[in-house]
């Protein structure tokens, strides 16, 4: 195989990390701005969020991540609004979700592998 950095394939581990941390700061922030503004959804977005963050139940957290994404996703294609930026944010944030599931929560996480 041919690396520019080979190196660097030995970190493999810390691409999850940075995944579900990303993912997981994201699903935090939208259950504060929308707990501030009192909806409910936003307790099922911030514990989906801390548990990506800590790394505790990744791939299950992940996959609830990707149902709620999936909605949102299908809410802006139904207003006719696919591919534009804020689909687009979504769509990446549904892949990096989607990716957790097949990874795993990467290093320091909770979850042991099973």
């Amino acid at each position: 195989m041919f690396s520019i950095f080979p190196t660097l394939l030995s970190f493999d581990h810390v691409v999850p990390l940075l995944l579900r941390l990303t993912l997981g700061l994201v699903f935090i922030l939208w259950a504060y701005s929308n707990f501030k503004i009192n909806k409910p959804k936003s307790i099922l977005e911030g514990i989906v969020g801390v548990l990506l963050f800590i790394g505790f139940v990744t791939q299950l957290a992940a996959l609830f991540a990707c149902g709620i994404l999936g909605y949102r996703l299908f809410k802006k294609i139904k207003e006719r609004a696919f591919l534009t930026d804020g689909v687009n944010y979504y769509l990446i944030l549904f892949v990096i979700a989607l990716s957790l599931i097949f990874t795993g929560a990467g290093f320091l996480a909770f979850d042991l592998p099973l």
